[in-house]
């Protein structure tokens, strides 16, 4: 593990039981106390999540606006100061770089977090096409990350500090300067789970006092240490898209079911817009679904899937749902055999196993 990158928080990981993998350069916990365990606290109460691995990217400048709107397919416009916003950003051939927050600071001042595997790429695309009065500074060495998320997850932060109103915090919205456990930390009211829940960005160096308070205040309702696994399952049943898997290079945001994040009608010309129009205009050849096995067997990221003996796509997520108990996957697939209850084959060892396509997402909070 010596040459693997570590988060403030590696230390720690054996306190609570955590089993370390290489997850993209990183030595990251799995699991703690079993995937199962974990997905279910988070579905009902708490889980807190280790995500110092993410990136961070800071935009500030007098053209910040102007160069967001060029690189981005959301509007970079809607976004108020304290909130944020789910945007793609894409190759001219409608390709995703990567899938990314935006959070406004102030005017003229954003934080974009990227995805772990793509801080250097992205790090390096928004720097080739930077003019203007822009600043990018890579700030992901600066914060770590926690994700504290599940029904509970706002009664466990009145713990730590009763005095903010945690509930005046909307869904992707967020306040700065917020003190909890006397750190100062942005406070973020987002998450990768399906479920309620903060995204706590703080220092480094708070990391792990942070960690251990939530973990020991939050013990009493339930709230457990988690890892990368249920982090999966649960942002899989939730249908949430995972870079190198729903959206790669070859994959662009209208095929992985992300169109709501791309604005093809704002004003200003973004990098895609012009082959993602085409798309749109001209009807998808392919898009991501939902899949159930009718047949035992469970669709791994992958797999072919088949229909009349023609390969039609492959899986990019699948697995079985802690929650719903079924085998299920998302697939990428010709559009003609995407409409609900279409039977499909995905090919498992060799052998074609039924399967139908199913609405997504999987799982919705009540």
């Amino acid at each position: 593990m010596a040459l693997l990158k570590q988060t403030p928080l590696y230390e720690v990981y054996k306190e609570y039981g955590g089993k370390t993998i290489d997850f993209g350069g990183w030595a990251l916990p799995v699991q703690f106390s079993g995937i199962k365990l974990e997905h279910e606290a988070v579905r009902t109460k708490a889980g807190l999540f280790d995500v110092s691995h993410m990136g961070e990217i800071e935009v500030k400048g007098s053209g910040s606006l102007a160069f967001l709107q060029k690189m981005l397919t959301n509007d970079i416009g809607k976004i108020t100061i304290g909130a944020a916003q789910y945007s793609a950003m894409c190759y001219e051939n409608g390709g995703t770089v990567d899938d990314l927050l935006t959070y406004k600071l102030a005017d003229n001042h954003y934080l974009l977090v990227v995805n772990a595997s793509n801080i250097e790429k992205d790090f390096e695309w928004l720097q080739k096409h930077t003019t203007g009065d822009v600043i990018l500074t890579n700030l992901s060495e600066d914060f770590a990350q926690l994700a504290l998320q599940g029904p509970l997850a706002e009664e466990i932060l009145k713990k730590i500090n009763p005095s903010v109103d945690y509930a005046g915090i909307k869904y992707f919205h967020f306040q700065n300067k917020v003190n909890l456990a006397g750190k100062e930390v942005l406070l973020s009211r987002t998450g990768y789970t399906g479920e309620d829940g903060f995204e706590i960005y703080c220092q480094r160096e708070d990391a792990k006092d942070l960690w251990r308070e939530i973990l020991s205040l939050g013990e009493e309702l339930g709230v457990l240490p988690c890892g990368l696994g249920a982090r999966d399952t649960l942002r899989f049943e939730a249908t949430l898209a995972l870079y190198g898997q729903e959206l790669t290079a070859n994959i662009s945001p209208l095929e992985a079911g992300i169109g709501f994040a791309v604005k093809l009608n704002k004003e200003a010309y973004f990098f895609g817009k012009e082959a993602l129009k085409k798309q749109k205009e001209e009807g998808l050849s392919r898009k991501l679904i939902g899949i159930e096995m009718l047949d035992r067997g469970i669709p791994r990221h992958g797999y072919k899937v088949f229909a009349n003996d023609k390969c039609i796509g492959e899986v990019t997520t699948g697995t079985q749902s802690p929650t719903l108990k079924k085998n299920i996957g998302l697939a990428l697939i010709q559009v003609d055999y995407a409409l609900l209850g279409t039977e499909v084959e995905v090919e498992i060892r060799g052998k074609h196993l039924k399967a139908k396509v199913i609405k997504t997402p999987f799982y919705k909070r009540k």
